[in-house]
């Protein structure tokens, strides 16, 4: 048995709203979700400077234009202190480190965020894989957690989040596997 409540967190309601420190490009600011008015990428990773959690920083960052031209806005979180997060930033990728990027990379020290979104592995400490999107009236649309082995795709998150744009345009229609968009949708009976 773990030490930390389970969450009943689940996709349909408010998403958990937190205040916390953030790096932005080098500098503290405080963050607090529900300031967002946009949609929101919120993905929690275990840890600053180890293997894959770089390859996925990097990759939201490099894709960053894409999901602004969505009117959504990348927020990255791990338990570690926004001054690891800073020291992070303020290396070069070439030396281990993930160099400036495009969104804020968010401290949760105290934990207390991973335990809201269900994610943090009470034997390591530290948060799994999890990638939440949120849409503009702070509802969690979307939820998915890996394992610490493997990373996540920006391509599927780009998908994922065109698809619960679409059907919020357009609620009589939803989205068949694999939509992409452009491609057909199935009209839903209400």
């Amino acid at each position: 048995m773990n030490d930390y409540p389970q969450s009943c967190l689940r996709v349909g309601q408010i998403a958990p709203d937190f205040t916390a420190t953030a790096v932005v490009g080098q500098q503290f600011q405080q963050i607090q979700l529900s300031r967002y008015r946009k949609y929101v990428v919120l993905f929690f990773y275990p840890l600053d400077f180890t293997f894959v959690c770089p390859t996925e920083v990097i990759a939201f960052s490099d894709r960053y234009a894409e999901f602004q031209a969505l009117d959504t806005e990348i927020l990255g979180i791990s338990v570690d202190s926004e001054f690891a997060h800073l020291a992070w930033i303020q290396t070069e990728r070439k030396m281990g480190g993930v160099g400036d990027i495009n969104y804020p990379l968010i401290s949760d020290l105290k934990k207390e965020i991973s335990m809201a979104y269900n994610v943090l592995d009470p034997t390591l400490g530290a948060a799994l894989r999890g990638l939440f999107i949120i849409d503009r009236s702070g509802i969690l649309q979307y939820a998915t957690i890996n394992n610490l082995s493997f990373g996540r795709s920006v391509d599927e998150t780009l998908r994922v989040l065109q698809a619960i744009q679409h059907v919020q345009a357009h609620p009589q229609e939803v989205c068949p596997i694999d939509w992409q968009p452009g491609d057909k949708t199935i009209r839903s009976v209400s």
